[in-house]
């Protein structure tokens, strides 16, 4: 980290939250009263609903931060990911699609690009839950607020979530004609129109609201083969609603949406291409680069491979198959309604709604131009969601105003459908064998890509005798494996989730408080699957080399693995065509809160809170775990390997809050402990889904060793993650016009010791050797976000000024779930500025903006780049054995955006 990034993060200062109303329906005198009272401009103590009861910022007693349109605007955000500039919490990433994004909260989040796991970070739109993350990920028109809920939440509403929520609401139509108009234009060629109309259709009885959005932009990566970019935009947004008051005491707001995506998402560069060696096999924690090169590069190259990001990736340059350069169409719609009724001193809320969100899956997903595996364009891979919830919450206060109680229940039904097509590429089985062969001799003349088994005539003679015909004849037919895999596989589940409960607020005192919440949540899944592949060769290979697997010869036998394994690999078999999975699984839990809170002073609030959280357990919807082994041939009671278990957590919280007229103040002691927490991981060849545990007794390393087999618990298996830390932000608004404000987050966000990979005490999968007593992935120790805003009078015309700045400090974190040291990011700086003039009453404004102000270079995730190599520079370190010799995987990362800046045009009547 630089010293000038230091000095700048310092400098600048954040906004946490501008004024916003609480825009739920109101029906009580308490709610108006608040929004009467709604604190001046730039003030961070607004009114919010986090508790399903409008209340100061600072009354609420949980860990909450709340963002209102002006400070989204200001920061340029427009989706839920660019939000984390605002929060230091929150970290949102996507990775190879955006259908599925990754949302963390203290460092805690689901890992990866799997539709089967549910998001630990809950998102919901006007109280309505959206069942994967990258829904959130959209354009999301006129907002009033956004508030980021840290720790588990479900006695309140909705759908449970185990690490957090982040709960977003619209503008409400009005009964006054008026609207707003809004032109961006910016490097890469971006183009964003937006605006929105609100206005009477029955006065002060039926109102009605139109927001749209278009958004076009060049990618920020550049494909050197099709001649085209990669990670543009291409959006176009809308919402209409209507609010209809029956009377003063019902009122029904309507709302719809779509959203329609059609952008080529998600290029990835090479980030690193060295091979590493252990220059004294066997002694751990050495490790060289091989000055030879990487022989898998060497062998992509020698296919007419070009790795043009190869020791630069930030030039922004990627190679994909010719052709293949493929767009992926997401849609993404709904209704919904939404009831408040005042029935006497109970006041009813109702919410129902109805989504579809189908999102395409064609890539080019080894990333290079070598046609090693894809998903084709022919409709056949895709992941679609059909979902229906309904929520209804009945609310009051008796006891002569003592107890503020709530009840209510929730269903959820959902039919998840995923098609997928994976299949090998024109070049894999040429690619596959010249691998072989580079294992087994890594001397570049004894392979030749155009001849069977890519062997030269002097290699076929030296590795004939050397390891044997039916070695080498296993690597002729591993070379015929090309266009071959899934021609349509099915996975279709079926989800339907109940829930009862309750949160209540007794009020001992004036200013003591104890609140006690409760919820029983049903879970019942269904799983049905359908298979048809044309891989012909992995079953050829598994007959032809059992007799090896036998083999008392171990390098035989290792030999034989490795090529049924590259045959295989996934579970890309001719065998899976015409089986049927399925399954099902019930399951439910009981969780709740308990939370005391002292009004200590009519500026000072104390709190401490108990809760524990859940996520349904589930199923990994990718075959490649229907066994055991690859060596296997699935059966259909393999379903069961496809399941995983229910993500729970314990969490406890201390908490200051403070608010004057000038200066607000939080402060948050956390600790969660995380059972049977839900990981996702690629290893470059298979996706593994394990519920991660701590044993209670030792399992002296084998958590740690080069073996999926050792390591299985005997004694009692417990939490396997903890997150536990510190919050703090800080607000000063020394004038109407002037605010600063701080944040800061200690996330120390670790797994235990002496892990397993299920709550039934399974062994720790190999790949993920390094999680014991590290850091979580995408889990930054240290984060500090800051800025500024100053909106000063410009002479005695009614115009004012802009100048707002903002900055986010990163340190050190893995952006790996496995935690390979290839993927670490340094710490790094990220500042946004804006600034403008407006007019009378802000009747327009004209601003100049730039995000990611310094060109900062970061990634988001970096991957085993798939088929391409085996082994890490930590598995060197660690086992320095002759089966890690040479590591030689090639990886690949998912670049955050570039420098933007440009324009905006604005007007409000």
């Amino acid at each position: 980290m630089s010293k000038s990034a230091l000095l700048v993060s310092a400098a600048a200062l954040a906004i946490f939250a501008s004024p916003a109303a609480a825009q739920d329906l109101r029906g009580s005198a308490a709610d108006a009263k608040d929004a009467a009272e709604a604190p001046p401009p730039n003030s961070a103590d607004i009114v919010v609903t986090a508790t399903r009861r409008s209340e100061r910022l600072s009354n609420v007693p949980i860990a909450v931060s709340a963002f209102n349109q002006l400070a989204l605007q200001n920061s340029g955000a427009t989706d839920i990911r660019q939000m984390t500039q605002l929060a230091p919490s929150l970290l949102v990433s996507s990775t190879g699609s955006e259908a599925n994004a990754a949302a963390r909260i203290r460092g805690i989040g689901t890992v990866g690009d799997n539709p089967g796991l549910e998001s630990s970070v809950a998102v919901f739109i006007d109280g309505i839950y959206r069942s994967r993350t990258g829904s959130g990920l959209n354009d999301l028109g006129e907002i009033e607020r956004i508030e980021v809920l840290r720790g588990p939440q479900g006695t309140l509403s909705g759908r449970n979530a185990s690490a957090g929520a982040i709960s977003i609401y619209t503008k409400l139509p009005e009964f006054q004609f008026g609207g707003f108009a809004e032109a961006s234009y910016g490097n890469y060629n971006a183009v964003r129109l937006s605006g929105a109309l609100t206005g009477p259709i029955v006065n002060e009885t039926l109102a009605f609201r139109i927001d749209g959005v278009y958004s076009k932009r060049d990618g920020f990566l550049r494909d050197v083969v099709n001649n085209t970019d990669y990670n543009d935009r291409n959006r176009v947004f809308v919402r209409g609603q209507l609010l209809y008051k029956v009377n003063p005491d019902l009122a029904i707001r309507l709302i719809a949406d779509y959203t329609r995506r059609d952008e080529k998402c998600c290029g990835a560069v090479y980030v690193d291409t060295t091979e590493k060696l252990d220059p004294t096999p066997g002694t751990p924690g050495d490790f060289a680069i091989n000055p030879a090169g990487n022989r898998v590069a060497a062998i992509l190259r020698s296919m007419g491979g070009v790795l043009p990001s190869d020791g630069d990736p930030y030039n922004r340059k990627i190679a994909f198959t010719p052709g293949r350069a493929y767009s992926n169409l997401t849609t993404d719609y709904g209704v919904s309604a939404r009831v408040r009724w005042n029935i006497g001193n109970t006041q009813l809320t109702s919410l129902t709604a109805y989504r579809e969100y189908k999102s395409g899956g064609a890539a080019d997903i080894d990333y290079g131009n070598v046609d090693l595996v894809y998903r084709p364009k022919d409709g056949n891979s895709y992941r679609q969601f059909h979902t229906f919830t309904h929520e209804s919450r009945f609310s009051g206060t008796i006891l002569g105003g003592k107890l503020d109680w709530l009840v209510g229940g929730y269903y959820a039904h959902e039919k998840l459908r995923v098609a997928d097509n994976l299949r090998f590429g024109t070049q894999y089985g040429a690619f596959a064998a010249c691998r072989m062969v580079a294992t087994l001799n890594p001397a570049a003349v004894l392979r030749d890509p155009s001849r069977p088994g890519c062997l030269s005539a002097a290699g076929r003679a030296a590795l004939t005798p050397a390891v044997g015909p039916q070695v080498v004849g296993g690597i002729d037919r591993l070379s015929t494996l090309n266009d071959r895999g899934s021609l349509l596989d099915l996975y279709d589940q079926t989800s339907n989730n109940w829930a009862l409960f309750t949160h209540n607020i007794y009020r001992v005192t004036d200013r003591f408080s104890a609140t006690v919440g409760i919820r029983y949540t049903r879970e019942a899944k269904t799983l049905s699957a359908g298979f048809n592949n044309n891989n012909t060769v992995c079953p050829a290979q598994q007959a032809a080399l059992a007799p090896l697997l036998r083999s008392p010869n171990a390098t035989l036998q290792s030999l034989a693995g490795a090529l049924i394994t590259l045959s295989c690999t996934g579970n890309s078999t001719a065998a899976l065509t015409g089986l049927g999975l399925n399954d099902r699984l019930k399951e439910g839990q009981l969780t709740g809160t308990g939370v005391l809170s002292w009004k200590v002073n009519d500026a000072t609030l104390l709190y401490g809170s108990y809760a524990r959280g859940y996520k349904a357990g589930g199923y990994n919807l990718d075959r490649s775990d229907l066994t055991a082994t690859v060596f296997a041939t699935p059966v259909a009671g393999d379903v069961r390997n496809l399941r995983f278990d229910p993500e729970t957590v314990n969490a406890y919280e201390l908490g200051l809050k403070y608010s004057a007229h000038k200066l607000t103040a939080n402060v948050a002691l956390y600790r969660s402990e995380f059972t049977n927490f839900q990981l996702n991981t690629f290893n470059g060849t298979n996706f593994i889904v394990q519920n991660i545990g701590g044993c209670s007794t030792s399992l002296n390393g084998a958590d740690r060793d080069n073996s999926s087999a050792s390591g299985a618990c005997a004694g009692k298996v417990g939490k396997g993650v903890v997150t536990q830390g510190v919050e703090i932000e800080v607000g000063l608004t020394p004038t109407h016009d002037f605010s600063v404000n701080l944040g800061y987050t200690l996330a120390d966000a670790k797994y235990q010791r002496n892990l397993v990979g299920s709550k039934a005490g399974e062994p720790l999968n190999a790949a993920l050797f390094l999680l014991s007593g590290a850091q979580m992935s995408n889990a930054p120790r240290h984060t500090v976000t800051s800025a500024v805003t100053w909106t000063p009078a410009l002479g005695g015309s009614g115009l004012t000024g802009l100048f707002y700045i903002d900055g986010r400090l990163t340190s050190d974190y893995n952006t790996g779930s496995d935690l390979f040291v290839e993927k670490l990011q340094d710490g790094f700086f990220l500042m946004n500025a804006r600034i403008g003039v407006r007019g009378k009453d802000e009747r327009w404004a004209l601003e100049l903006w730039a995000q990611n102000l310094l060109d900062t270079n970061y990634q988001q995730v970096a991957f085993n780049l798939p088929f391409q190599g085996a082994g890490s520079r930590s598995q060197v370190q660690a086992f320095g054995a002759p089966a890690f010799a040479a590591s030689n995987t090639l990886f690949g990362s998912f670049l955050a955006e570039p420098r933007t800046y440009g324009l905006t045009l604005r007007s409000r009547f």
